[in-house]
């Protein structure tokens, strides 16, 4: 949340006490939305947690996902270097846009954007049947099934690039990617569990 010196940088005249927030994926990285937030809004997010505007039309605070149950759980709150906007970071639960989209913008897939949304599906496979998914046949065959592949992937992405050739590097690698993914999923870990481990050691 805002720090004490970050809200007394907050510039509110310049913006006639409606600051404009956009809303962030805290993972994936993709942009949600963009609401105003007044000083009142400001307090009442950082009290519950949950993104809350000044909505305009109906001229109260409006926490996103009050009717809906769809509300944006906020990781953080970072100003601008002018201090006249504010970028939040949110972990959505369900569609963040009314249409029932992960965004109210158009889509903008970024190489991220997908990773995450790869591994929402790998996930999701856990309770698909064998029959019919490659990824839920995985799950079936066990951990042990599981690991044997990423070490066998993780091999034949080595040898690909000990002989230099790049087309099959990129394709070893992919599939050691998923099969990572996968083996991760099998655990109850994920791709931010890796990365924060990765953050711990870089500090």
């Amino acid at each position: 949340m805002l720090t004490q010196q970050q809200h007394s940088q907050l510039d509110w005249e310049k913006v006639d006490g409606m600051m404009p927030a956009i809303v962030q994926h805290a993972v994936s990285g993709e942009v949600l939305m963009l609401g105003y937030m007044n000083l009142e809004a400001i307090h009442a997010t950082e009290q519950s947690g949950k993104v809350t505007f000044f909505s305009r039309t109906k001229q109260r605070l409006w926490t996103k996902g009050e009717s809906s149950g769809n509300f944006l759980n906020v990781v953080s709150i970072t100003p601008d270097c002018d201090n006249d906007s504010l970028l939040i970071l949110a972990n959505p639960v369900g569609p963040t846009c009314h249409n029932g989209t992960s965004s109210c913008f158009a889509p903008a897939e970024t190489e991220w954007t997908f990773l995450y949304q790869l591994e929402q599906l790998l996930a999701s496979r856990k309770q698909a049947d064998p029959a019919t998914s490659y990824t839920a046949k995985l799950y079936a065959s066990g951990t042990k099934r599981i690991a044997q592949k990423v070490g066998e992937e993780g091999v034949e992405t080595a040898l690909a690039a000990t002989v230099n050739d790049r087309e099959e590097l990129t394709n070893e690698a992919s599939d050691l990617v998923y099969h990572l993914l996968v083996l991760l999923q099998d655990q109850d870990l994920n791709l931010s569990s890796v990365i924060n481990r990765l953050r711990e050691r870089h500090k």
